[in-house]
């Protein structure tokens, strides 16, 4: 998701605007004022979609009129000054029947993406506690052209943000992706794109109070900071998002081979246009970059990772393990962390030795406070 520089609506102006701001304020108001070609489609769409009970923002709605209108101030000032940035095929709304966000899709009928995702949220595949495969809510047709559908998701946040806040809650999110990985692969899906931004949680339950589609660090009213609970508290679930360039290949057929070298990971040695390569090994590599990526080389107390990553990220994609033998490696490997290494804060590379003692000192007083409350509700069971 697009990453914006949050800004505070109620930090507005109180004094007279100079003679020499209003011409460039006036360009802007008129700027923001105007939607693009694909705003002006999703605009046209609005009063079909909320007949299938979807609500788009007010700036996509026939008759908007700019709520800066009328007055002298900056368009950033207001909610409805924010647009499709680089997401054509892509719009947050909400559910009109409970006002939940959710993220509606743009695709092709019928299309290689919208197939895979639909068949994985269909039963019995849906029941699946390994499935991993973003949820798909609804599936239909565009009422005037029925080579467009929209596939309606529920609006999903990436990984790490909020940021992890115990080495425990990363074991958890490895966890899900590599038996997500299993999953995808027994039933002979390839995703072959499943990078950093492919990689998304619903952190629904993580915020209580909701928080802004965009501005995502603030409430749904872009004015406060969203409180939100700890992954240790509230456990989430982590998906695989996107299937664009996915493939699906049934197990019993041989050899398994694609080519393309499409895709947000150009680490990966065997990507090419010409010469065929196992898309599977494609997806076991990039998992284990990503674990690379975002857990080893940001954090100096995961280390633990560092056999798996290079299992999994080897050059000879025939030398890499399988999803299975990836995921059993790294059973092998949690199994042998603490609980006091598990509760431990992640400790960033780059911080001061003095901000190391401060986390570590805090991860020692929150393992006794854990240790302790274990042993009095093992205690209080007991005498139960």
């Amino acid at each position: 998701m697009a990453r914006y520089i949050p800004v505070n609506f109620t930090m507005r102006a109180s004094v007279d605007i100079p003679l020499t701001e209003a011409p460039r304020i006036a360009a802007s108001q008129e700027l923001f004022s105007s939607l693009s070609n694909w705003e002006q489609r999703w605009r046209d769409r609005q009063q079909f979609l909320q007949s299938r009970g979807y609500m788009l923002h007010p700036r996509y709605r026939p008759g908007w009129v700019p709520s800066w209108k009328g007055t002298t101030e900056h368009p950033r000032h207001f909610d409805d000054h924010i647009g499709l940035f680089f997401r054509e095929h892509l719009v947050d709304a909400t559910t009109i029947e409970d006002e939940e966000l959710v993220y509606i899709k743009r695709v092709k009928t019928g299309d290689t993406e919208s197939t895979i995702a639909a068949g994985f949220s269909a039963p019995p595949l849906c029941d699946d506690p390994t499935n991993h495969s973003v949820p798909i809510l609804d599936l239909f047709q565009d009422e005037d052209d029925a080579s467009i559908s929209y596939m309606v998701m529920p609006f999903l946040r990436l990984v790490n943000e909020p940021p992890f806040n115990a080495v425990d809650e990363m074991l958890d999110c490895a966890d899900q992706l590599l038996e997500g990985l299993v999953f995808l692969h027994k039933h002979g899906v390839a995703h072959r794109d499943c990078s950093y931004k492919k990689l998304m949680m619903n952190a629904n339950a993580l915020y209580p109070r909701g928080f802004h589609p965009v501005y995502d660090i603030l409430l749904p009213d872009a004015r406060t900071v969203a409180p939100y609970h700890s992954r240790s508290r509230v456990p989430v679930q982590y998906y695989y998002v996107d299937f664009g360039i996915s493939v699906h290949i049934p197990p019993d057929v041989h050899p398994k081979l694609v080519t393309g070298a499409f895709g947000r990971d150009q680490e990966v040695p065997e990507l090419s246009e010409n010469v065929p390569y196992n898309p599977f090994k494609l997806d076991v590599f990039i998992i284990g970059n990503f674990f690379r990526r975002e857990f080893h080389d940001k954090f100096s107390n995961v280390d633990f990772f560092l056999p798996l990553i290079e299992s999994m990220t080897q050059q000879d994609p025939a030398a890499r393990p399988t999803a299975c033998e990836a995921l059993a490696q790294w059973q092998t490997i949690r199994g042998r962390v603490s609980y006091l290494h598990k509760i431990w804060r992640p400790r960033a590379r780059e911080d001061p030795l003095v901000v190391k003692a401060a986390y570590d000192t805090y991860s020692i007083i929150r393992g006794m406070f854990y240790t302790g409350k274990n042993l009095f509700d093992r205690a209080m069971d007991i005498q139960g």
